[in-house]
Protein backbone atom coordinates (compact mmCIF):
# COMPACT_ATOMS: atom_id res chain seq x y z
CA UNK A 1 0.00 0.00 0.00
CA UNK A 2 1.39 3.41 -0.96
CA UNK A 3 2.17 5.81 1.84
CA UNK A 4 -0.04 8.83 2.34
CA UNK A 5 2.20 11.90 1.79
CA UNK A 6 -0.19 13.98 3.89
CA UNK A 7 0.67 11.92 6.97
CA UNK A 8 4.00 11.18 8.62
CA UNK A 9 5.13 7.58 8.87
CA UNK A 10 7.52 6.35 11.59
CA UNK A 11 11.08 5.41 10.73
CA UNK A 12 11.31 1.63 10.97
CA UNK A 13 14.59 0.90 9.18
CA UNK A 14 17.94 2.58 8.59
CA UNK A 15 17.38 2.83 4.84
CA UNK A 16 14.45 5.18 5.46
CA UNK A 17 16.70 7.81 7.03
CA UNK A 18 17.31 9.93 3.95
CA UNK A 19 18.64 13.39 4.70
CA UNK A 20 19.40 14.63 1.19
CA UNK A 21 18.42 18.18 0.28
CA UNK A 22 15.60 17.04 -1.98
CA UNK A 23 14.01 15.20 0.96
CA UNK A 24 13.47 18.55 2.69
CA UNK A 25 11.28 19.91 -0.13
CA UNK A 26 7.49 19.96 -0.29
CA UNK A 27 6.34 16.35 -0.85
CA UNK A 28 4.69 15.55 -4.19
CA UNK A 29 1.43 14.82 -2.41
CA UNK A 30 1.05 18.55 -1.74
CA UNK A 31 0.27 20.52 -4.89
CA UNK A 32 2.69 23.32 -5.71
CA UNK A 33 1.31 26.62 -4.49
CA UNK A 34 -1.43 24.91 -2.50
CA UNK A 35 -2.43 27.03 0.47
CA UNK A 36 -2.30 25.05 3.70
CA UNK A 37 -3.20 27.70 6.26
CA UNK A 38 -6.70 26.31 6.77
CA UNK A 39 -5.42 22.73 7.09
CA UNK A 40 -2.85 23.77 9.68
CA UNK A 41 -5.49 25.68 11.64
CA UNK A 42 -7.86 22.72 11.51
CA UNK A 43 -5.23 20.37 12.92
CA UNK A 44 -4.32 22.87 15.64
CA UNK A 45 -8.01 23.09 16.54
CA UNK A 46 -8.11 19.31 16.89
CA UNK A 47 -5.22 19.53 19.36
CA UNK A 48 -6.99 22.31 21.24
CA UNK A 49 -10.16 20.22 21.57
CA UNK A 50 -8.30 17.10 22.67
CA UNK A 51 -6.02 18.80 25.18
CA UNK A 52 -8.73 19.29 27.88
CA UNK A 53 -9.54 15.58 27.61
CA UNK A 54 -5.85 14.69 28.04
CA UNK A 55 -5.75 16.90 31.13
CA UNK A 56 -8.98 15.61 32.65
CA UNK A 57 -8.32 11.96 31.77
CA UNK A 58 -4.97 12.13 33.61
CA UNK A 59 -3.74 8.72 32.39
CA UNK A 60 -1.11 9.97 29.97
CA UNK A 61 1.53 12.61 29.35
CA UNK A 62 2.53 13.62 25.82
CA UNK A 63 6.17 14.45 25.11
CA UNK A 64 6.90 16.13 21.77
CA UNK A 65 10.60 16.22 20.81
CA UNK A 66 11.72 18.67 18.13
CA UNK A 67 15.20 18.30 16.67
CA UNK A 68 16.79 19.85 13.61
CA UNK A 69 19.60 21.97 12.33
CA UNK A 70 19.84 25.67 13.11
CA UNK A 71 16.97 27.56 11.41
CA UNK A 72 15.02 24.36 10.74
CA UNK A 73 11.94 25.91 12.33
CA UNK A 74 11.72 24.46 15.84
CA UNK A 75 10.53 27.74 17.40
CA UNK A 76 8.11 28.35 14.55
CA UNK A 77 6.64 24.87 14.92
CA UNK A 78 6.01 25.41 18.62
CA UNK A 79 4.43 28.80 17.96
CA UNK A 80 2.14 27.70 15.13
CA UNK A 81 1.16 24.17 16.13
CA UNK A 82 0.50 24.95 19.80
CA UNK A 83 -0.74 28.52 19.46
CA UNK A 84 -4.26 27.70 20.61
CA UNK A 85 -3.64 25.25 23.44
CA UNK A 86 -4.26 26.13 27.07
CA UNK A 87 -0.85 27.12 28.51
CA UNK A 88 -1.89 25.63 31.87
CA UNK A 89 -1.57 22.17 30.30
CA UNK A 90 1.52 22.73 28.18
CA UNK A 91 5.22 23.16 29.04
CA UNK A 92 8.01 24.12 26.61
CA UNK A 93 11.66 23.46 27.41
CA UNK A 94 14.51 24.73 25.27
CA UNK A 95 17.74 22.87 25.98
CA UNK A 96 20.84 25.00 25.53
CA UNK A 97 24.48 24.18 26.18
CA UNK A 98 24.66 22.31 29.50
CA UNK A 99 25.49 24.38 32.59
CA UNK A 100 28.33 23.45 34.91
CA UNK A 101 25.88 21.90 37.37
CA UNK A 102 24.27 19.86 34.60
CA UNK A 103 27.68 18.64 33.44
CA UNK A 104 28.34 17.30 36.93
CA UNK A 105 25.41 14.87 36.52
CA UNK A 106 24.73 12.16 33.96
CA UNK A 107 23.63 13.59 30.60
CA UNK A 108 19.99 12.57 31.10
CA UNK A 109 19.67 14.29 34.48
CA UNK A 110 18.55 17.64 33.09
CA UNK A 111 16.18 15.90 30.69
CA UNK A 112 14.48 13.93 33.47
CA UNK A 113 13.71 17.17 35.31
CA UNK A 114 11.56 18.36 32.42
CA UNK A 115 9.62 15.21 31.50
CA UNK A 116 5.92 16.18 31.58
CA UNK A 117 3.71 14.73 34.28
CA UNK A 118 0.52 12.90 33.41
CA UNK A 119 -2.18 15.11 31.88
CA UNK A 120 0.41 17.54 30.44
CA UNK A 121 1.88 18.19 26.98
CA UNK A 122 5.63 18.69 27.19
CA UNK A 123 7.58 20.10 24.26
CA UNK A 124 11.36 19.76 23.97
CA UNK A 125 13.04 22.27 21.69
CA UNK A 126 16.24 20.23 21.27
CA UNK A 127 16.62 17.33 23.69
CA UNK A 128 18.73 14.43 24.94
CA UNK A 129 19.88 13.94 21.35
CA UNK A 130 22.08 17.04 21.59
CA UNK A 131 24.27 14.97 23.92
CA UNK A 132 24.87 12.45 21.14
CA UNK A 133 25.11 14.80 18.17
CA UNK A 134 27.30 17.65 19.44
CA UNK A 135 30.00 15.60 21.22
CA UNK A 136 30.34 13.40 18.14
CA UNK A 137 30.63 16.25 15.63
CA UNK A 138 32.88 18.46 17.73
CA UNK A 139 34.85 15.55 19.17
CA UNK A 140 34.47 16.71 22.76
CA UNK A 141 33.95 13.15 24.04
CA UNK A 142 35.47 9.83 22.96
CA UNK A 143 33.35 7.63 20.70
CA UNK A 144 33.09 5.02 23.44
CA UNK A 145 31.14 7.56 25.53
CA UNK A 146 28.76 9.13 23.02
CA UNK A 147 28.07 5.89 21.13
CA UNK A 148 26.95 4.19 24.36
CA UNK A 149 24.31 6.87 24.74
CA UNK A 150 22.13 5.47 21.94
CA UNK A 151 21.21 2.47 24.09
CA UNK A 152 20.91 4.63 27.19
CA UNK A 153 18.45 6.94 25.44
CA UNK A 154 16.43 4.01 24.11
CA UNK A 155 16.13 2.50 27.57
CA UNK A 156 15.28 5.89 29.10
CA UNK A 157 12.50 6.39 26.56
CA UNK A 158 11.27 2.83 27.09
CA UNK A 159 10.89 3.47 30.82
CA UNK A 160 8.99 6.68 30.11
CA UNK A 161 6.53 4.96 27.79
CA UNK A 162 6.05 2.14 30.30
CA UNK A 163 4.99 4.87 32.70
CA UNK A 164 2.37 6.37 30.40
CA UNK A 165 4.47 9.03 28.66
CA UNK A 166 3.62 9.02 24.95
CA UNK A 167 6.65 10.17 22.93
CA UNK A 168 6.61 11.78 19.48
CA UNK A 169 10.01 12.68 18.00
CA UNK A 170 10.17 14.97 14.97
CA UNK A 171 13.31 15.73 12.99
CA UNK A 172 12.71 18.95 11.05
CA UNK A 173 14.76 18.41 7.90
CA UNK A 174 15.91 21.58 6.15
CA UNK A 175 18.09 21.81 3.03
CA UNK A 176 21.40 23.62 2.89
CA UNK A 177 20.04 26.33 0.56
CA UNK A 178 16.97 26.94 2.70
CA UNK A 179 19.09 27.20 5.84
CA UNK A 180 21.28 29.78 4.08
CA UNK A 181 18.18 31.80 3.20
CA UNK A 182 16.84 31.70 6.75
CA UNK A 183 20.17 32.58 8.35
CA UNK A 184 20.49 35.51 5.94
CA UNK A 185 17.00 36.65 6.91
CA UNK A 186 18.09 36.64 10.54
CA UNK A 187 20.96 38.96 9.69
CA UNK A 188 18.80 41.34 7.66
CA UNK A 189 15.72 41.49 9.89
CA UNK A 190 16.23 43.44 13.11
CA UNK A 191 13.40 41.47 14.72
CA UNK A 192 15.38 38.27 14.11
CA UNK A 193 18.94 39.53 14.71
CA UNK A 194 18.94 38.23 18.24
CA UNK A 195 18.54 34.65 16.99
CA UNK A 196 21.71 34.74 14.92
CA UNK A 197 24.98 33.49 16.39
CA UNK A 198 28.37 33.00 14.80
CA UNK A 199 28.33 29.41 15.97
CA UNK A 200 25.57 28.77 13.41
CA UNK A 201 28.13 29.36 10.65
CA UNK A 202 30.67 27.08 12.33
CA UNK A 203 28.10 24.30 12.44
CA UNK A 204 27.17 24.98 8.82
CA UNK A 205 30.78 24.25 7.85
CA UNK A 206 30.28 20.82 9.40
CA UNK A 207 27.17 20.01 7.37
CA UNK A 208 28.26 16.52 6.33
CA UNK A 209 29.41 15.61 9.82
CA UNK A 210 26.07 16.71 11.28
CA UNK A 211 24.20 14.80 8.58
CA UNK A 212 26.00 11.58 9.50
CA UNK A 213 25.40 12.16 13.20
CA UNK A 214 21.69 12.89 12.74
CA UNK A 215 21.24 9.91 10.44
CA UNK A 216 22.79 7.51 12.96
CA UNK A 217 20.87 8.95 15.92
CA UNK A 218 17.58 8.62 14.09
CA UNK A 219 18.32 5.12 12.78
CA UNK A 220 19.55 3.79 16.12
CA UNK A 221 16.89 5.46 18.26
CA UNK A 222 13.71 5.06 16.23
CA UNK A 223 11.99 2.38 18.25
CA UNK A 224 8.51 0.89 18.36
CA UNK A 225 7.90 2.71 21.66
CA UNK A 226 9.42 6.06 20.62
CA UNK A 227 9.70 6.34 16.83
CA UNK A 228 11.27 9.17 14.87
CA UNK A 229 9.36 11.04 12.17
CA UNK A 230 11.21 12.88 9.39
CA UNK A 231 9.50 16.16 8.54
CA UNK A 232 10.30 17.95 5.26
CA UNK A 233 10.77 21.46 6.64
CA UNK A 234 11.76 23.70 3.73
CA UNK A 235 8.08 24.58 3.37
CA UNK A 236 6.86 25.92 6.72
CA UNK A 237 3.19 25.29 5.98
CA UNK A 238 3.80 21.64 5.09
CA UNK A 239 5.92 21.24 8.22
CA UNK A 240 3.18 22.64 10.46
CA UNK A 241 0.40 20.57 8.90
CA UNK A 242 2.33 17.30 9.15
CA UNK A 243 3.45 17.82 12.73
CA UNK A 244 0.07 19.05 13.95
CA UNK A 245 -1.77 16.21 12.22
CA UNK A 246 0.47 13.57 13.78
CA UNK A 247 0.02 15.05 17.25
CA UNK A 248 -3.77 15.30 16.85
CA UNK A 249 -4.01 11.75 15.48
CA UNK A 250 -1.93 10.46 18.39
CA UNK A 251 -4.09 12.19 21.00
CA UNK A 252 -7.18 10.90 19.24
CA UNK A 253 -5.86 7.32 19.36
CA UNK A 254 -5.57 7.40 23.16
CA UNK A 255 -9.34 7.17 23.54
CA UNK A 256 -9.31 9.96 26.09
CA UNK A 257 -12.37 10.35 28.28
CA UNK A 258 -13.67 12.84 30.77
CA UNK A 259 -13.94 11.08 34.16
CA UNK A 260 -17.48 10.31 35.36
CA UNK A 261 -19.08 12.25 38.16
CA UNK A 262 -18.28 10.95 41.62
CA UNK A 263 -21.33 8.90 42.75
CA UNK A 264 -21.29 10.82 46.02
CA UNK A 265 -22.02 14.01 44.09
CA UNK A 266 -25.02 12.70 42.16
CA UNK A 267 -28.17 14.50 43.12
CA UNK A 268 -26.22 17.18 45.01
CA UNK A 269 -28.11 20.46 45.08
CA UNK A 270 -26.14 23.66 45.27
CA UNK A 271 -27.93 26.31 47.31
Amino acid sequence: MAKNPAKLEPITSERQVRLDDEDAARPKGFAKGEKLDDEAKDESKRIRKLQPKLYADARYALLVVLQGRDASGKDGTVRKVFSSVNPMGCEVTSFKEPSQIELEHDFLWRIEQRVPRRRMIGIFNRSQYEDVIVPRVHKTLPESVWSARYDQINEFERVLTQNSVVILKFFLHVSRDEQKKRLTDRLNDRKKNWKFRLGDLDDRELWSEYTDAYRDAIAKCSTSWAPWYLVPADDEDVRDVLVARKIADTLDSLDLKYPPLDPKLKGLKIK
